[in-house]
């Protein structure tokens, strides 16, 4: 195994106009640097780079490096090949023992194919300044080069650096709903980016401005479309297009996942059957697997949804999940491919709650899925909301990997219009004890392998990502997707240090502006909780698009689809039973999850109407009635918009006068939303409690008839 070692040593500072900024450039501003002490810090590190090797990973990082800086200290890099003396050198390291003697008690033991060690010392001659980059990899020093260059653009001391870094992770996903059609299901920052009209032959420069900023947050896998999926990806004109992308993302360590629809044997292999086990089938997969690693030697596999909201599966033809995971998975084998198969399913007949069908569906099947097949599991049980308890599933199935899947995109969360940070929420459910295989045994301990020793381990999340300017609709959301890295790299940073990362990196690395915004940003999810679904509420938006609040709505052709079947809201009170006296939902949870939601007296708040139909006159914790603190805590959702609107107002100054007034409108909107949900959830649900409004809760601005007129027809993101 190959070992390099870059060596960054850097002089002369060039003053760079400050120029109006969209949001394009993301994370990855590289902004000049002004304090004349930092720079004075920096600058030894940026005067010459030695880079060993001359591939397209070597080329991406001179450029990176040349853009940031040209971007923070206003000059192109020197770039050397050979010894330079006592000002530097490039190393190949071939093992342990060719650590250079200037880098005594270094080991690069368990950097493993990704990691990396960044490390502050002196050069050979003793004197000059070099920063180390060292990994086993091309891909280990890009990660590692990305690293330092967010320690510089954060302004972090550098003297006395000793960084030693390897991912929690193995896959670290984007799943993109995009349709050919370049829509996007669930899309509300703009048109699918891939131009597939204009591919193989055009290469948009967005291509590699996309893959720049997954590999700077460690991403390294993607799923190019919908899983709602189109078999016509899986025909030759499209491979060769998808081959393009592939070319386009390797230099940045990416590797290129496709949704198959199950299927496609028929749609495009013109036999009469799909049955995963039937013979001609298993030939169709094995053959249209060999075409597409022909054409993309690291092609990493399919994502499937299967039996799952109408699209087609192994079920169909009287199979199971792992009949049909497993021949597809047997296709992919010997060009080292995985097959993804995803966990959210609920029947065509409505079953008695849809929050236990995934489990009952697949721990029977722990064990007969093969080694090269992963699950994809949701955070929570029932469809990415704005707060759901951990899935049961994880920690319940030893003998198959499962992996998380988040939704960035907020399908329930406001769209692009409200300012959400969701890394709070990302690091609840991960720090969720599961108790299995015993105490202590987190979500996140679950999904990296430490429980169970998984051969394969994965985090995904749902792409917010469109053709709009900054990528994704509103500048909050990037943060979204910066989270989604960090903490698929690294699930024990903080959600407050990856928000800090973030804004230093984004906005303005002024202390006391940094303060302000990320108490925006934390205390953002809990906002919309508030004004949303408190306490253990879920799914009363809109019915289809999931835009507004409709807690009245049961029209749908199905009972699961009436955000009446969630609430259950009656005169007695409000929640659904899922304890032994309902759905006993909670028996799918290890003894002291159940021990402790099965009761009224110990379970958190926040889960109530998950778990229990609740009297409305209850007394919860803090002394209050269920009625009144539901009540309450709608207008606190509401004061804490108007107190963000307050703070951003505060840090005018030191944002880019273009984003800020961006902000400024859609925190407008969001403000004025969370009033129309509180008034109309409260409205209606006054008609069941027939309870007075609290003091302290402004009364709502119109009747129930007038709420329940509003239509949508036209939402964005509506797969109707």
């Amino acid at each position: 195994m190959r070992q390099f070692v870059i060596i960054l040593y850097v002089i002369v500072f060039i003053s760079k106009p400050v120029l109006a900024e969209n949001g394009y450039d993301l994370w990855l501003r590289y902004p000049q640097i002004t304090s004349n002490a930092y720079r004075q810090m920096a600058e030894p590190y940026f005067e010459k780079v030695f880079l060993p090797f001359n591939t397209q990973t070597g080329e991406a990082i001179r450029q990176e490096l040349n853009r940031a800086a040209l971007g923070m200290l206003g000059h192109q890099l020197v770039f050397e090949e050979k010894n330079a003396g006592g000002r530097g050198l490039v190393l190949l390291l071939t093992s342990d023992k060719s650590i250079p003697k200037f880098l005594p008690g270094t080991s690069l033991e368990g950097l493993g194919k990704e990691g990396f060690l960044i490390k502050s010392t002196k050069g050979p001659d003793g004197k000059s300044k070099c920063m180390v980059i060292v990994a086993n990899s091309e891909i280990g020093i890009l990660y590692g080069v990305f690293e330092f260059l967010r320690k510089v653009a954060m302004q972090a001391a550098l003297s006395d650096i000793n960084d030693r870094q390897v991912p929690k992770i193995g896959l670290r996903m984007l799943n993109h709903w995009d349709n050919l059609t370049m829509t996007v299901e669930r899309g509300y920052a703009g048109q699918s980016i891939w131009k597939w009209h204009t591919l193989p032959g055009y290469i948009d420069q967005r291509y590699i401005d996309y893959a720049r900023a997954n590999a700077s947050i460690g991403i390294n896998a993607v799923a190019l479309t919908n899983v709602n999926a189109n078999a016509t990806v899986l025909t030759e004109p499209y491979l060769q297009k998808v081959k393009a992308l592939a070319d386009a993302f390797r230099p940045y360590g990416i590797r290129v996942f496709l949704t198959a629809r199950f299927s496609a044997p028929i749609e495009i292999g013109k036999l009469k059957t799909a049955d995963p086990l039937d013979e001609n089938v298993k030939k169709w997969w094995a053959d249209k697997s060999r075409e597409i690693y022909t054409l993309i030697p690291d092609f990493g596999g399919f994502l499937v949804k299967a039996n799952s909201e109408g699209q087609p599966g192994p079920q169909n033809y009287g199979r199971n999940h792992h009949d049909g995971a497993n021949m597809m998975a047997s296709a992919v084998k010997p060009f080292g491919g995985v097959v993804i198969w995803r966990a959210f399913v609920y029947s065509s007949e409505t079953p008695e709650d849809r929050f236990k069908q995934p489990y009952t569906e697949f721990v029977p099947l722990d064990g007969k899925f093969s080694d090269n097949v992963i699950l994809q599991v949701k955070n929570g049980p029932i469809d990415f909301q704005p707060r759901e308890p951990f899935h049961p599933l994880f920690g319940a199935m030893p003998k198959t990997p499962t992996m998380m899947e988040f939704q960035l995109t907020q399908e329930y969360l406001g769209f692009a219009t409200h300012l959400v940070y969701l890394a709070p929420m990302f690091k609840e459910v991960l720090e969720a004890d599961t108790y299995r295989p015993q105490k202590g045994s987190t979500v996140a301990k679950v999904i990296d392998g430490s429980s169970y020793g998984y051969r394969h381990t994965g985090m995904a999340g749902v792409a917010n990502i469109g053709s709009d300017i900054n990528w994704t609709g509103h500048p909050f959301a990037q943060a979204n997707w910066y989270a989604l890295g960090r903490l698929a790299w690294n699930h024990s940073l903080g959600s407050e240090q990856i928000a800090r990362e973030w804004i230093e990196q984004t906005f303005t690395t002024d202390p006391a502006s940094v303060h302000t915004i990320l108490n925006m940003m934390t205390g953002s999810h809990e906002a919309v909780v508030n004004y949303m679904t408190p306490l253990g509420l879920h799914h009363i938006m809109g019915y289809g698009h999931h835009y507004g609040p409709a807690p009245w709505y049961n029209k749908a052709a199905r009972e699961d689809w009436n955000c009446t079947y969630f609430h259950k809201a009656d005169e007695k009170g409000i929640g659904f039973d899922r304890t032994a006296t309902g759905t006993n939902a909670l028996a799918q949870y290890a003894g002291p999850v159940q021990q402790q939601w099965n009761n009224l007296q110990t379970i958190d708040n926040k889960w109530l109407a998950w778990f229990h139909h609740v009297p409305w006159n209850y007394q919860i914790k803090g002394g209050t009635s269920f009625w009144d603190k539901l009540c309450l805590s709608y207008q606190q959702g509401i004061d804490t918009v108007s107190a963000m609107q307050r703070q951003w107002t505060s840090v005018k100054k030191n944002v880019n006068e273009q984003q800020f007034r961006q902000v400024e409108m859609l925190l407008g909107i969001q403000q004025k939303e969370a009033v129309w949900w509180k008034d109309a959830c409260l409205t209606y649900f006054q008609t069941f409690s027939k309870m007075p409004i609290p003091a302290g809760v402004q009364q709502p601005q119109h009747d129930l008839d007038y709420y329940k007129s509003l239509s949508f027809p036209y939402a964005p993101g509506n797969s109707h």
